[in-house]
């Protein structure tokens, strides 16, 4: 026997004869169990229809090559091309802007979420920072740094500055009320309270931050290497526009995609390790 609710309300079990309760089956309202290689689902599905457009013809090869020429074009490119050294460079050049733009703002950003002096200092020019395009910033570097390594890594730093500090700085405002009374009454010292409580509470953020400064890296990084550069992938796309290489041009695009798609992968398996302790609807 059960009792009807309203549309849309769960049907409840009413109690038996014998005084217990008929238990009921619980609806899955979350995420199903995750799919492995979800994420590579999605991209295998562009460049099968990639393949079929070029195997059909309906794709001109002089504007966008075949998946087989590009991989031919690679692999030329990595045996007897520049692709190794000009790889390395620019892995050069966005590790080293990521490290210091990773320390800088993760350190404004404690600073600035963890006092008020602190917030009304640091706060203010970072949000006019982060309301200005960090490529708009190019013709005034040029012109103070030139256009040299300096200025193509202060331009990736100053870019994952702004995506560390928003998150983190985010993540610390937010703490919940509760726990800082919680740690008053218990007498909690100040540097336990930041080492137990703010520092696990800004760690989501933390690795927001981190994902989207690694994104914000690999996007400057491309720009900032067509602008009077002698080597790294970007200069290498650029000289196959003048040139018409639509296969080389691609696969600049591929080795910026799987490595973005490595590094962003490579901290969402960091961050479910870190926070092993988080229950979350994506499990």
């Amino acid at each position: 026997m059960t009792i009807a609710l309203p549309r849309g309300a769960v049907t409840v079990a009413a109690p038996t004869d014998d005084g217990f309760t008929e238990r009921r089956t619980l609806r899955r309202l979350g995420l199903r169990k995750a799919i492995p290689a979800a994420r590579l689902l999605g991209v295998g599905l562009v460049v099968a229809a990639w393949a079929i457009g070029s195997a059909a013809d309906l794709i001109d090869p002089r504007k966008l090559a075949a998946p087989w020429t590009v991989l031919q074009t690679g692999w030329e490119l990595l045996v007897d091309g520049p692709l190794l050294a000009d790889l390395g460079v620019s892995l050069q050049r966005a590790m080293t802007g990521l490290v210091i733009g990773l320390v800088i703002g993760t350190s404004l950003a404690l600073i600035s979420g963890l006092s008020r002096l602190g917030e009304s200092i640091i706060d203010g020019p970072v949000q006019v920072k982060r309301a200005i395009p960090t490529l708009a910033l190019i013709p005034l570097l040029i012109l103070v740094l030139g256009i040299g390594e300096q200025f193509k890594i202060v331009l990736i730093t100053l870019g994952v500055i702004v995506h560390m500090y928003i998150q983190t700085h985010a993540s610390l405002t937010t703490i919940d009320q509760k726990l800082v009374e919680l740690s008053e009454i218990q007498g909690v010292s100040r540097a336990e309270f930041i080492r137990s409580v703010v520092i696990p509470g800004s760690l989501p953020g933390f690795f927001l931050g981190l994902r989207l400064s690694v994104t914000s890296a690999w996007l400057v990084l491309i720009v900032v290497e067509t602008v009077n550069a002698t080597d790294g992938l970007g200069k290498m796309m650029t000289n196959a526009q003048n040139y018409g290489q639509a296969d080389v041009i691609l696969v600049g695009l591929v080795v910026y995609g799987v490595f973005g798609l490595i590094s962003d992968s490579l901290i969402r398996l960091l961050e479910r390790k870190v926070l092993s302790w988080r229950r979350t609807i994506a499990g």
